[in-house]
């Protein structure tokens, strides 16, 4: 389980390195084998491989004459990047994912259980905010309205 959010940075070349606290995971799970995508958050979703496929083939057996499930493909599996783990534990992200989520220098890896999310810092402390400030529960989910935290 990946948890947690990680104030990281992004080199010229686009090279991201994971904190050091998940590399023994990474590799135990997949090998340093990673798969990155889009979210439509504009945000990076980052899974390791093994998770990646089963998350591939449920979104293959969507409805192809649905459109938002065409969308979602589309996006999703379009965009999906292999990135492997190198010997100095980064992975390196292609210029059309970084631009997708905007990401510059300065970016929050956000642990999610089973993947990460990577946005761009001041995306990420605006959104975070803005979701912390929205007092609406209207829409929660039934499985949620009797959780106690």
């Amino acid at each position: 389980m990946f948890r947690g959010a990680t104030k990281v940075t992004l080199d010229a070349k686009g090279r991201l390195a994971i904190p050091t606290r998940y590399r023994e995971r990474i590799i135990a799970r997949c090998d340093g084998q990673l798969i990155a995508t889009v979210d439509k958050d504009y945000c990076l979703l980052i899974y390791p491989f093994p998770d990646w496929e089963e998350i591939e083939r449920k979104l293959m057996r969507l409805p192809s004459l649905n459109k938002k499930a065409r969308r979602l493909q589309r996006l999703m599996v379009g965009h999906a990047t292999e990135v492997d783990l190198d010997g100095h534990g980064r992975i390196l992200l292609s210029r059309e994912l970084r631009e997708f989520a905007g990401l510059g220098h300065q970016a929050m890896l956000i642990g999610q259980g089973n993947k990460f999310e990577l946005w761009d810092e001041e995306r990420w402390n605006r959104k975070r905010d803005e979701w912390l400030g929205d007092d609406d529960d209207t829409d929660l989910p039934a499985e949620l309205e009797s959780l106690s935290l």
